[in-house]
């Protein structure tokens, strides 16, 4: 004789799978008919395309032609040359993948800990939780920018460096939106089951709770993206963050100084691109909140 209690299991399970596959359309419909949104996706599409085809330029981005140095955009040139002849639509292309890479690894790092911390800390709860966010309040204190710029003012900072410091002090806004959605989620029913049939609190974590805050975490995410792609281009552009002859929107702004007056799409067209990709980032970022959670 079947079980009527494996029934009703079954039942809202699927019951619930029906229901997460109509929100998710929902969320694709409400995010497809905000026009700010998809421009954000389509420039973000652009750059990012652009950025990884860069080896099909035929020029080299660090090759010196001191004869053809600042040339104006022209047809051979689409952005010009800098003060060393070099290709400049190259460079801003080269310096285009240092930029994303720089953004996305740095997010991995931060959203990982951020993650992490939130969950350990809103989860066990009790002492553990007050002395993590008292932990989490004296770092949110500190100027992060500033530590920043101690730390490579005072390190020889490689790429990898800058993505490990930018990461490393750029999760704590994660932390306090990953505790408050787990805050919710842990007394919610399947949790509660999860905990009487006795798993882990790491197998709770990882299988029941993770799974449901996923959607802040895509928003943290898409805006700590932005965050650090911002911060590189000022250490660069204060000449502490990628060395030459590397190439980053920051440093061809610090590079341009020199030159505004003489050749100032020098420091148009990296400014064009530093603006688009931080704005079309927020701007994603928000589209997605408002998609995932219309309610606030």
């Amino acid at each position: 004789m079947k079980d009527s209690r494996f029934t009703f299991v079954e039942s809202k399970q699927q019951g619930t799978e029906v229901s997460y596959v109509s929100r998710q359309d929902s969320v694709w419909q409400t995010f497809k008919r905000d026009k700010r949104a998809m421009f954000a996706v389509a420039v973000l599409t652009l750059l990012m395309i652009a950025s990884a085809l860069a080896f099909l330029s035929p020029y080299d981005p660090n090759e010196l032609a001191v004869q053809n140095k600042l040339q104006p955009p022209s047809s051979a040139h689409w952005f010009g040359t800098d003060e060393y002849g070099r290709d400049y639509f190259t460079r801003i292309l080269y310096g285009g993948q240092v930029s994303l890479a720089v953004g996305f690894a740095a997010m991995i790092i931060s959203v990982s800990i951020g993650v992490l911390f939130g969950t350990i800390s809103a989860y066990v709860g009790g002492a553990l939780d007050n002395l993590m966010m008292r932990l989490l309040d004296i770092l949110m204190s500190l100027p992060s920018f500033f530590l920043i710029m101690i730390l490579s003012a005072y390190l020889k900072l490689g790429f990898v460096s800058i993505i490990l410091i930018i990461g490393f002090l750029s999760w704590m806004d994660v932390a306090r939106i990953v505790r408050a959605q787990t805050l919710t989620i842990k007394q919610r029913e399947f949790v509660l089951y999860a905990q009487a049939t006795g798993a882990s609190k790491a197998r709770i974590i990882w299988k029941h709770i993770v799974p449901g805050i996923i959607p802040s975490i895509i928003v943290a995410a898409s805006l700590n993206v932005a965050y650090a792609i911002l911060t590189e281009s000022a250490l660069s552009f204060l000449g502490l963050g990628i060395k030459p002859p590397d190439s980053s929107w920051g440093s061809m702004l610090n590079n341009a100084q020199a030159y505004i007056g003489q050749a100032s799409y020098l420091a148009v067209f990296p400014g064009i691109c530093v603006l688009l990709l931080i704005l079309a980032f927020n701007i994603l970022g928000d589209a997605l909140q408002k998609a995932i959670e219309p309610k606030r």
